[in-house]
């Protein structure tokens, strides 16, 4: 445990203590600001008289967005470091990790402050063209190069071993896969959608393909997944050629399935979409539904590319390729479907829904939720072209 939790009046004398630090800002002339918007860790912005800035983020010994009464591990601050180290290495659209202090936890990160948070920048309705393209880009990147494929088999077991994240993977089997389904305390619904809910949830079909994503989360290690990749934890700015996109927030980084970090990107996009869609923007929407089928033919091709720099063509003909993006799109749809029941039921919500009115809140949780069954118990017969028309019919059936 790190003896020291770092307050903004700490941050000058830490920085001015660490040689990595002081070639980097000027400790005398820093002005810090805490940025406590996050669920686990502190974040301080550090800027200089000179302009120059960096990130510093702590983890804290529990998890932020509850309180002490939730311990959490401050070796997830190791685990997050090492992600970035991986994916930095593999993609330009990561944060970059300026160093690492192992010993009070603390991550220094490039500041990002001239971009804005996905999230914030879809719910004013700004502009999305080429962000969702360069994200599939960047999970293709990883996914090849932290496979099997690339790596030995040796090394490959060794690095999935080493990447084991227990304690912030129970987060996601229990927020993610099990209480949305099984129900909860932390869970809640307006009034107008708890039919709804009671309704899924007594549906065995439902429960148990939601329980089918969580074996496979749990057993299925393909790749070194960023873990938690939504649309509040991407950082862009510009858009379309121009676009700067950068992932952070890695911390839930472990082994798990490709199509989990894909998964839960689309349903967050289809978050957005229905937001647009209940305040009346249809144009704004469909182009949210569309970007899954764009995302997946993006990753699709980006992936085949790398094919022929696997370490090992004779023993992973070209038959192999299509068999296993085939399952790819299907572990896709599944971990999609928990993501959408999970982000309107359980404690991690999104602002995309929860800042709507009564009525535009209820034909979008409805849509979502009747979406989840549909892309679970559904999700080996459907097509990425799909998904528009199937957001459509989720929220005719919503009213």
């Amino acid at each position: 445990m790190a003896d020291v939790v770092l307050t903004a009046g700490d941050v000058p004398g830490y920085v001015a203590g660490r040689p990595t630090l002081r070639g980097l800002v000027d400790a005398d002339t820093l002005t810090v600001t805490e940025v406590g918007d996050g669920n686990l860790n502190l974040v301080f912005i550090c800027v200089d008289a000179a302009g120059r800035r960096v990130v510093l983020k702590q983890a804290l010994p529990y998890v932020r967005l509850v309180g002490p009464e939730w311990p959490m591990t401050e070796l997830r601050a190791a685990r997050e470091a090492s992600a970035l180290t991986v994916h930095g290495a593999l993609s330009e659209h990561v944060c970059r990790l300026l160093d690492f202090d192992e010993e009070h936890n603390v991550l220094v990160l490039e500041d990002l402050s001239d971009h804005e948070v996905f999230r914030t920048r879809l719910n004013a309705g700004g502009a999305h063209d080429g962000i969702v393209e360069r994200l599939s880009e960047y999970v293709a990147d990883v996914a090849f190069g932290t496979s099997f494929l690339k790596l030995t088999e040796e090394e490959f077991r060794l690095r999935a071993a080493a990447a084991a994240n227990p304690e912030l993977c129970a987060i996601s089997e229990a927020l993610v896969f099990t209480e949305p389904f099984l129900g909860a305390e932390r869970n809640s619904v307006r009034p107008s959608v708890a039919p709804l809910l009671a309704a899924l949830q007594a549906d065995a079909a439902w429960v148990a393909a939601a329980l089918e994503m969580k074996r496979a989360f749990l057993t299925q290690q393909e790749m070194l997944v960023h873990g938690d990749l939504h649309t509040g934890s991407v950082f862009v700015r510009g858009s379309g050629d121009g676009v700067s996109v950068k992932a952070f927030d890695s911390e839930f980084a472990c082994y798990a399935p490709i199509g989990f970090d894909l998964g839960m990107l689309w349903a967050n996009l289809v978050f957005a979409g229905m937001r647009a869609a209940v305040l009346g923007d249809d144009a704004r929407a469909d182009a949210l539904f569309g970007s899954v089928e764009t995302s997946w033919r993006v990753f699709a091709a980006r992936f085949a590319a790398h094919w022929p720099e696997r370490r090992d063509p004779a023993g992973y003909p070209d038959v192999f390729l299509d068999g296993w993006l085939t399952a790819i799109l299907r572990d896709c749809f599944g971990f999609a479907g928990c993501e959408a029941a999970r982000r309107t039921v359980g404690l991690a919500k999104v602002s995309d829904v929860e800042t709507l009115d009564d009525a535009p809140y209820t034909a979008a949780a409805s849509a979502m939720l009747r979406l989840s069954r549909t892309l679970l118990v559904g999700r080996a017969a459907l097509g990425a072209e799909d998904v528009a028309g199937l957001c459509r019919k989720a929220l005719g059936a919503a009213g």
